[in-house]
């Protein structure tokens, strides 16, 4: 058997570990010095684009960590936008700006706010695409010298996210490197193409390797894809393994191939466009390729429809970016009932929530909006945490009914917990039988009364609950349909 089959094989005896099939909630930290100009349209999210078929989409990214790339199409809204503030001032300049905001930092007061919402893991971009390092790094970028912060953040961060009773995980953008690529990035096209090569490979891995050697992630959490082929990642993943036992690995580790030169060629370019529109059609949004080896999966912005076979997280942030948007207008942001939906949904299904919060790069605070909605989860999951945290999804995921009114079930054991959503009056939960011995409970609780219909059990509900926000109902011996 060729060693590296006996290496992947090695690597898929690697098992999901149960602090983060138990997690449910996690937060994504994007904070780079894009968090400076702070600037993206907000015309179309990120599956509007896929689907367009435009060759230059990406020009309109709402992605404000991608104001570099989108400064290389000369006709971007950021491209107008910089001309107009900043005249000819070069993206590496903003790295001053946002080094002297760590005066105001306090990573304790961040890592509090996230354990209050009950996240159980936080992951923090050590290096997005622009390549600037957030740590001293000691591996020297050929390209751009001292492109590093001279501060240890990722240290700083990692120590107060453990102190506050969270894993630790990283970010790193494997997939791309603008100080070693430069070539603009519109389409998917462009982004297999823009995969650097040369030194880039050996610079990724040896960063990659002094940070699990540093910080010892939780979570190693890749972006794009690795600019290396197979057989140098399968070792890179087993040594991550052997350092950090019940540590995880995101599915966004697809290795360089020899075939990805291809992408020089007008009509591949072409090709693999009209795939990636077809697939971002069918999945709704992102959902990044299957690789080889990994250990859970990614959509980004969208969900699954029902329980996949594979654990998997739901990643994306407030409003139409992850990193800190100051053209975000309110109805961009993700309203009370739909962050609180989303994460049940998620659950009831078997997925986290990778909730993603930007910070201000001028002050080095998390903005009111964001805020906000940490609290919306810190004061909703305290009470339901008992349906959430440490679930499994039930035999039925949940259902949906024309006048908006849902149910999403969880379970732990024999309990199963029944989430409502719009719920007041009486609930009827058609995908439930009762037995000899059902009783039905509040949270907080309160026995209600309910009756068997033959089809589904309906349930009188407290007085006291309207509005939006979820209600969770403990079912102890019933029986699913």
């Amino acid at each position: 058997m060729p060693l590296k089959n006996t290496r992947l094989q090695a690597l898929r005896r690697h098992r999901v570990p149960s602090w983060w099939s138990d997690a449910k909630l996690g937060i994504f930290v994007h904070w780079t010095p894009a968090s400076i100009p702070a600037f993206a349209p907000v015309d179309a999210d990120i599956g509007e684009l896929l689907q367009s078929g435009r060759s230059d989409a990406l020009a309109w990214s709402p992605y404000a960590e991608w104001y570099e790339n989108s400064l290389r199409f000369p006709y971007s809204p950021a491209a107008n936008h910089h001309r107009e503030v900043y005249g000819t001032r070069p993206y590496v300049q903003f790295a001053t700006d946002w080094e002297a905001a760590l005066e105001q930092w306090d990573p304790h007061a961040w890592a509090a706010r996230f354990a209050a919402t009950g996240a159980r893991y936080v992951v923090f971009v050590a290096k997005h695409s622009d390549g600037y390092c957030l740590w001293p790094t000691e591996v020297t970028n050929p390209r751009r010298p001292g492109w590093h912060c001279r501060r240890d953040v990722v240290g700083e961060m990692a120590e107060a996210v453990r102190a506050a009773g969270m894993r630790f995980g990283l970010y790193y953008c494997g997939g791309f490197d603008w100080t070693f690529n430069t070539r603009p990035i519109g389409s998917m096209a462009d982004v297999l193409a823009a995969i650097p090569r040369g030194n880039y490979p050996a610079y990724a891995e040896a960063q990659v390797r002094e940070l699990i050697n540093r910080y010892q992630p939780s979570v190693l959490w890749n972006d794009v894809a690795w600019p290396a082929p197979a057989r140098q990642l399968w070792p890179l993943l087993q040594w991550y393994y052997q350092q950090v036992p019940d540590g995880i690995v995101n599915d966004r580790w697809v290795p360089w191939h020899p075939l990805l030169g291809a992408t020089r060629f007008a009509l591949v370019r072409r090709a693999i466009d009209a795939l990636s529109r077809r697939q971002a059609k069918r999945d709704g949004g992102l959902l990044p390729p299957l690789p080889p080896h990994f250990d859970y999966r990614t959509p980004e912005y969208v969900t699954f429809q029902d329980v996949p076979q594979h654990a998997w997280e739901c990643v994306r942030g407030m409003d139409k970016s992850f990193g800190y948007n100051a053209c975000s207008r309110p109805e961009d942001f993700i309203a009370h009932e739909e962050l609180l939906s989303l994460l049940t949904d998620i659950v009831a299904k078997g997925g986290n929530l990778l909730l993603n919060v930007g910070p201000r790069g001028v002050d080095a605070t998390i903005p009111d909006e964001q805020l906000t909605r940490l609290e919306w989860l810190a004061q909703w999951v305290g009470p339901n945490r008992d349906a959430l945290f440490g679930t499994r999804p039930w035999i039925h995921p949940g259902s949906t009914t024309g006048e908006g009114n849902s149910v999403r079930y969880t379970a732990r054991e024999e309990m199963v917990f029944a989430i409502l959503a719009n719920a007041s009056g009486s609930a009827s939960l058609h995908e439930v039988r009762s037995t000899a011995s059902t009783r039905v409970m509040t949270m907080g609780g309160e026995v209600l009364s309910w009756r068997d219909i033959g089809h589904g059990l309906v349930i009188d509900l407290p007085m006291s609950v309207s509005g939006p926000e979820p209600v969770v109902l403990a079912l102890h011996h019933v029986r699913a349909q």
